[in-house]
């Protein structure tokens, strides 16, 4: 049964959508005579590396503009704020700033291992971001993001069967324009984002730099230690330089260099905060402290540069990406969440632990390099094609190290285990569109890649026991053939429909975290999807809606925590999905838009033999418990996916009032709703998410056509508590929804 919490926000929700609405329905009659004209913008997208009307592709893409972006990342937000604004993807992480987890369609990754693949691609300016540490970089001065929803293995390769979040940032120009915003809200938190550019050498060269920071301090005390403000405050910032070459109308060649440096303090996990027996969090609970004895610190220094040249032939287009990615990390967090019991602590109590685990994750340096070489079509007859190669090259040296008060070792290290991962991978591919009629589009693609890993691990003895170094080794390889076959058919000049048939891979895994390393083979999907694409009266609505089914064979899982508190890769005999998703955009009133977007994702595990550890902090474990020894394991089979919510709901509205020749008064509102969803592979009654309604509000002034902005906000408007993650090795442990914030915002454009 929800919580009064929940029907509170979404009474909130619902008030606020309709209080914007309300705005609109107040417009004068010659402003509802003005939508007589007033449209819908058209969405470019290059989801198939073309560029195309959204509504033209027959894959499900949603894209998310500028403006939605820059609410939803009010307060300092990072790429998580995706989660559930977008239907069937969302998005969480257990290191807070660093290393998102993406799920498309239910289909994810819960593995926190540096070394660990996903289903699910981040693409930034055109070059895979593979590394989960990698993926948390930071995102501002954008033109969109996109996000493709099912396989998309012909074109982007191995890694992408759920998916891909395409993030593209804003080219240079030869016209001298830029902007500046500045942010401050709750906890000291500050925003600064500018961005320049323009023409260097006229017709020739132009340039674009970017720049944002954002810090704040932290708000969750240490009762353990006494220190105020310890805990959850971080500084983080990023800049990027572009650079546009143009000597010719047949050339032309970007340069994108860009980096981020990162300190903060890593998630806070918090022991014994779950109530047995419920998923609520236990009475009197705050999320303004914590009890805790570890050390809690996270840094990321990340490094970059592409270059992306194209030359125009006589109808064919030869593109080159060139690319090089570097990132180095550490994370150190009190993984019990509490003190342990002997360190002047009763025995029982919020925050007491039996025994300490505080551990650290280390990446000394990963260097990635891409290349991409692609030739295309540039005409305009009815046939359309690509063909292309892709190769990738990773070196990955990380280190697992854990702590505690049982060593010798002067830095206090009980475990190091060192990893050095290499993974090489290569691909050839095309694509083909035909025009069949004025109403029928055929397309069809294909991609072979081969992919090799090796790791080696060395266990290196820290605690004064003389022990040898213990080195392992472990490798995979595999090859396979990528497809997909769709079709497009115009019913009407605004109304399209498509079916699409693709299948897709994730690359076989290596896992050197548990005492033995385990590999896991490679994971092969199927997907069948249909979907109808509208623009309706006169372009002031857009509705997309696509019903899918997907099967997976062989599908990846790392069984985490349980009672030894270790990560296991496993291969799934098959998993399936099923479902749809809908988007809406409605512009009822020439200054009232609208959005709503809706997706039902039903996942099952189908594995009658497949048991994982439960628990070792006393969960209620709901599935059947085999005992081997003194092991406990739950029989996954019939289980919903990891982290994947039946269902999503998010709308926006956004109104403003015209004020004198060029000035706006506006208000804009988001909300988003996510189901229960399972944090393990076993289900149980304590680690799972209550559903929930968040929102937030944005109310502000805008001059000569957003040249100047002042604007106020508030983001989990509603002061939303409850479980975001947990940790079910030891106790009841877990980690929560941030709570409200709120601040001002200033902005100007020239």
């Amino acid at each position: 049964m929800m919580g009064s919490n929940f029907r509170r926000s979404a009474l909130l929700g619902a008030t606020a959508m309709m209080a914007v609405c309300a705005l609109g329905a107040t417009g004068t009659a010659a402003l509802a005579q003005s939508t007589q004209t007033a449209e819908l913008d058209e969405i470019v997208v290059t989801a198939t590396k073309r560029v195309q009307n959204l509504q033209e592709v027959p894959v499900s893409v949603a894209a998310v503009s500028p403006e939605q972006f820059e609410n939803f990342s009010a307060a300092g937000e990072d790429i998580r704020f995706l989660s559930a604004r977008v239907p069937s993807l969302t998005v969480e992480s257990s290191f807070g700033r660093t290393f998102p987890r993406f799920y498309i369609r239910g289909l994810g990754n819960t593995d926190f291992d540096l070394n660990a693949s996903q289903p699910v691609s981040l693409v930034y300016d055109e070059v895979v971001l593979e590394n989960p540490i990698m993926k948390g970089f930071p995102v501002f001065d954008i033109e969109r993001i996109e996000v493709l929803r099912g396989p998309q293995g012909t074109l982007f390769g191995r890694n992408t069967p759920a998916g891909i979040i395409s993030v593209v940032s804003k080219k240079p120009t030869q016209k001298t324009e830029g902007y500046a915003s500045l942010s401050y809200g709750r906890w000291n938190a500050i925003e600064a984002e500018a961005a320049v550019g323009g023409a260097l050498v006229e017709d020739k060269l132009a340039a674009r730099v970017s720049v944002i920071h954002q810090r704040r301090d932290g708000y969750v005390d240490n009762t353990f230690t006494g220190e105020k403000d310890a805990l959850e405050g971080y500084e983080d910032t990023a800049a990027r330089l572009q650079l546009l070459y143009t000597p010719t109308e047949r050339f032309t060649a970007l340069l994108n260099g860009h980096f981020r440096d990162l300190n903060g303090t890593a998630r806070v996990f918090r022991a014994n905060i779950i109530k047995p027996g419920t998923n609520e969090l236990v009475d009197g609970f705050t999320p303004y402290k914590a009890y805790v004895d570890g050390q809690n610190d996270q840094e990321v220094s990340a490094r970059g540069a592409s270059l992306n040249a194209q030359y125009e032939f006589d109808g064919v287009t030869f593109t080159s990406i060139t690319a090089y990615e570097y990132v180095d990390a550490f994370s150190r967090g009190d993984v019990d969440g509490g003190v342990a019991r002997g360190i002047g602590n009763p025995l029982t109590g919020p925050g007491r632990v039996p025994f300490s685990v505080e551990s650290a994750s280390e990446v000394a340096g990963i260097d990635q390099w891409t290349q991409e070489f692609r030739l295309s079509s540039s005409g305009e007859g009815p046939l359309q094609w690509q063909v292309g190669a892709f190769y990738f090259d990773e070196k990955a040296p990380f280190a697992n190290i854990g702590y505690g008060t049982a060593t010798t070792d002067p830095r206090g290290r009980t475990t190091l285990a060192s990893s050095v991962q290499n993974n090489e991978t290569w691909a050839v591919f095309g694509q083909g569109s035909y025009k069949v009629t004025e109403q029928l589009t055929l397309t069809g693609g294909l991609r072979y890649t081969e992919d090799e890993k090796d790791l080696v691990r060395r266990q290196i003895s820290v605690n004064g026991t003389n022990a040898p170094t213990v080195t392992s080794r472990a490798s995979t390889e595999d090859e396979r053939i990528s497809w997909d076959v769709s079709a497009d058919y115009a019913f009407t000049a605004d109304v399209r429909g498509f079916v699409r048939v693709a299948s897709g891979f994730r690359a076989p895994t290596i896992q050197p975290r548990s005492v033995t390393i385990t590999t896991a083979d490679s994971e092969k999907v199927m997907s069948y999807e249909a979907g109808v694409k509208s623009d309706l009266f006169g372009n002031r609505a857009r509705v997309n809606v696509t019903a899918f089914y997907y099967r997976v064979k062989d599908q990846q899982f790392t069984a985490v925590g349980g009672v030894d508190n270790t990560n296991r890769l496993l291969n799934a005999d098959k998993g399936v999905g099923k479902g749809f998703e809908a988007d809406l955009e409605f512009l009822p009133l020439e200054n009232l838009l609208l959005t709503v977007g809706t997706s039902y994702n039903d996942t099952e595990i189908k594995d009658a033999d497949l048991r994982v550890p439960a628990c070792g902090g006393g969960c209620t474990v709901t599935d059947a418990i085999t005992v081997v020894g003194t092991s406990r394991l739950a029989n996954i089979d019939g289980n919903p996916f990891p982290q994947a919510p039946k269902w999503i709901f998010n709308a926006t509205a956004r109104y403003g009032i015209p004020v004198g020749d060029a000035g706006e008064v506006y208000a804009f509102t988001d909300w988003s709703y996510k189901s229960s969803q399972n944090f393990f592979l076993y289900e149980s009654v304590e680690f799972k998410s209550d559903a929930r309604w968040q929102g937030g509000l944005r109310l502000g002034y805008s001059h000569d056509n957003g040249r100047f902005d002042v604007s106020a906000f508030v983001r989990n408007i509603t002061n939303e508590q409850g479980l975001e993650g947990g940790i079910d090795f030891n106790n009841l442990t877990g980690f929560v929804i941030e709570p409200r914030t709120y601040g001002v915002t200033a902005r100007m454009k020239f």
